[in-house]
């Protein structure tokens, strides 16, 4: 199933849709329903390209949980999700090398030393479809070392795959109380979907989103239609994401909301 789940998310964003949409009016062009989607695909692209669509799909995920104003006096543990690290690079270049995401390690490293007696979790193994080429924790402990954060500070798990894997396996491995306070760190975007599969694990977190792509006030919205396909697919992933966990039963809400307070 997850290697199905990752071909399946690969074939459903929105870059791959057009591709795909457009490849099939091309070869289909001699008829009126190809002419038609390719007709389709230009105006996507263009639409895309001049109105901010990844703003307007992201910047509800992002705001789903607002930020950390006033931070707790007491925190028992923080926990930080990967994704912060391009595997497949580090590999390469044997050196870790961050992605899109890395603010949530140099946040994670802060709300350490804030907090010198709160227990660390670092989650995080592979995403990769082909497993066992390499490890995010391998390179993220590397980081942290860099970053002056000891070794023994950090329990690293090292063999989930998926967010919902990231609670379920760092659940088994820490037993966290009903009554401690943990932060969870990820990405805005990411947020959502985290918070809902801890909740379904048992693991009652504070939400601390961070890597924030959206803007308040779009005056000068990038003009590269390849950034804002990156930031429209990724929205996508969080929308699919969230409406798949809640078909399987991994949440108990498709769009999980901040807990009510007195």
């Amino acid at each position: 199933m997850f290697i199905i789940g990752k071909i399946l998310t690969m074939i459903m964003m929105p870059t791959a849709l057009l591709v795909e949409i457009l490849l099939i009016g091309l070869l289909l062009r001699r008829f009126l329903f190809g002419r038609a989607l390719v007709t389709f695909a230009a105006a996507a692209f263009a639409i895309c390209l001049f109105f901010p669509v990844d703003q307007w799909t992201i910047r509800p995920i992002e705001d789903r949980f607002p930020q950390v104003r006033t931070p707790p006096e007491h925190v028992d543990g923080i926990i930080v999700l990967g994704g912060s690290i391009d595997c497949l690079t580090s590999q390469d270049r044997q050196t870790p090398v961050t992605g899109a995401a890395g603010d949530r390690l140099t946040t994670f490293v802060a709300l350490a030393r804030r907090y010198p007696d709160a227990k660390l979790v670092f989650t995080g193994g592979s995403g990769d479809i082909e497993q066992g080429i390499t490890n995010e924790a391998k390179w993220v402990r590397l980081i942290f070392e860099s970053l002056g954060l000891s070794d023994d500070r950090v329990i690293y798990e090292n063999r989930s795959r998926t967010t919902r894997e990231n609670a379920t396996d760092s659940f088994a491995l820490v037993h966290p109380k009903p009554d401690e306070t943990w932060i969870l760190v990820t990405s805005a975007s990411h947020m959502p979907r985290s918070v809902g599969v801890f909740r379904k694990a048992g693991w009652r977190v504070l939400p601390w989103p961070v890597g924030y792509v959206s803007r308040d006030h779009i005056h000068n919205y990038s003009l590269s239609l390849g950034n804002c396909f990156a930031i429209l697919d990724w929205a996508a992933h969080e929308w699919i994401g969230m409406a798949a966990y809640r078909l399987r039963g991994w949440t108990d809400a498709f769009f999980p909301k901040p807990e009510k307070t007195d």
